[in-house]
């Protein structure tokens, strides 16, 4: 009897739950939408309850459908979203705070009078350049604003650090107080060569030791999870983008792993420390007591954020349903400079003006924020290609990658075959494989749909010309 898999996926906007066999093969699936507030400008949170009843209601959807088979499943994974942060009470794991987005920017000024003095120190520590998206400014502006949480500190009964320690908190029925690597790194607390909290970081942000959780392996026995039936062992937790790196199995050293969702990701898997790679990302997304995975990242911020704020700007509700009908329409798009939610990598600017250069018509506007995405994931993949092997081929994935046109400008900017598999929950496998222990032929009989780098001299033109705007910009 072939055992089946739990994968737990808590996203920006809802919570997943899919069962999985032992070769990748969704059985069952439920989904619990979720909200997302924004109560002041740069705000986002989030409601640690409701991300919490979420889960359970996906699983126990998920499980329930299985009938008779409920018994088949073995284990459990969890993976979340990376940066999310939240404070919490470790007695009862009552929320003290709400969960601070990763889209969350309220500490931007703040983190920009530490950039002069302590950015590169920071960086080289952390693997992550200093910004508002990670957790440290957001716990600091917590314990200096919510009472709550400076009365639970004062008392020592404070928990916080990222999302994914809250929810295995309140999902397992030991209720550990543990981190894994990616997650705990998104903090932008975790020293990358200790493998631990950072007591330099932890004074450098204002914060209190001691109220962290435990550092802990990617996968090892987390603890029970109870739903739907006899308890599940959890097996791995990771980050929603570090796990979709394993969706197809073992990672390649030379392919280059795009996720384009809310926001995008280029990834490369290296089994060998990179060191310090200047204007781009480094971590952990893999460790199992034995062996680890280190990877490259560059991040676009503006990837499903900018084609909502496309559909606010233009007032079409239909943005999505009518783009593959857009990029397939010729004419000269103007150029995008994407700072939706702030620019990511190689460019580091929390602050930036997004705007159009030159005119079109709303549909053209269209297309060049689809460029705009190309020609970001493009930069970043230009960047790091001083520190990596040469990639010979991109993987995408995600929902934003069900787009041919953007598929196909990324294939003739970067001159690489783009490959993309048929797997729009790529976090959620990829946890599963992970918790499964790496079967072989994990995911192998998957559609995929190839595009070749056609040549685009226009495409190519526009991209020189975006390049030398954004770096007149940036200065990078």
């Amino acid at each position: 009897m072939d055992r089946l898999i739990l994968a737990i996926d808590q996203g920006t906007h809802a919570s997943r739950a899919l069962v999985l066999d032992a070769r990748g093969r969704v059985v069952a699936g439920g989904e619990k939408e979720i909200a997302l507030a924004r109560p002041q400008p740069d705000w986002a949170e989030q409601d640690g309850e409701e991300l919490v009843a979420s889960m359970f209601a996906a699983a126990d959807q998920a499980l329930r459908a299985l009938g008779t088979r409920r018994a088949e499943v073995a284990v459990a994974g969890l993976s979340s979203q990376r940066a999310s942060c939240i404070c919490w009470d470790r007695r009862d794991g009552r929320p003290l705070s709400p969960v601070f987005s990763w889209q969350d920017r309220r500490a931007h000024a703040w983190i920009a009078g530490l950039e002069p003095v302590h950015g590169d120190a920071v960086h080289r520590k952390t693997g992550l350049y200093l910004s508002p998206h990670y957790g440290a400014s957001k716990l600091r502006w917590a314990l200096e604003h919510l009472p709550p949480v400076g009365v639970a500190a004062q008392a020592g009964f404070l928990a916080w650090g990222p999302l994914a320690s809250f929810l295995v908190f309140r999902l397992l029925k030991e209720r550990p107080l543990a981190a894994d690597p990616q997650c705990a790194a998104r903090t932008q607390l975790w020293n990358l060569a200790t493998r631990d909290w950072d007591p330099e970081l932890l004074a450098l942000f204002g914060l209190p030791q001691g109220f962290l959780p435990k550092s802990m392996p990617t996968c090892h026995d987390w603890g029970t999870l109870d739903v739907a039936g006899p308890a599940l062992p959890l097996k791995a937790v990771n980050g929603d983008q570090s796990a979709a790196v394993f969706a197809f199995g073992w990672p390649e050293p030379d392919s280059a792993y795009v996720n384009i969702g809310t926001s995008a990701f280029v990834q490369r898997a290296l089994e060998q420390a990179p060191g310090h790679v200047p204007r781009q990302l480094t971590g952990i997304i893999l460790d199992d007591g034995r062996r680890t995975v280190w990877m490259v990242e560059g991040n676009v911020n503006g990837a499903g954020t900018a084609l909502e704020w496309l559909r606010a700007e233009l007032k079409i509700e239909d943005v999505l349903g009518q783009l593959p009908h857009w990029l397939e329409q010729a004419g000269e798009p103007p150029l995008f400079l994407n700072g939706i939610a702030g620019l990511g990598g190689p460019f580091w600017q929390a602050e930036f003006a997004s705007r159009f250069v030159g005119d079109g018509e709303p549909w053209q506007q269209a297309v060049a924020v689809v460029e705009s995405i190309a020609f970001l994931l493009q930069a970043n993949i230009d960047h790091m290609a001083a520190h990596v092997p040469p990639a010979r081929r991109i993987r995408v994935s995600g929902g934003v990658s069900r787009l041919d046109g953007l598929c196909r400008r990324l294939a003739a900017v970067s001159g690489l075959p783009v490959l993309r598999r048929d797997d729009p929950e790529a976090s959620a496998r990829g946890i599963a494989y992970l918790a499964a222990g790496r079967p072989a032929g994990w995911n192998s009989a998957a559609k995929e749909d190839r595009f070749e780098p056609a040549e685009n001299a226009a495409l190519a033109a526009r991209y020189r010309r975006w390049r030398e705007l954004m770096k007149q910009a940036t200065g990078v």
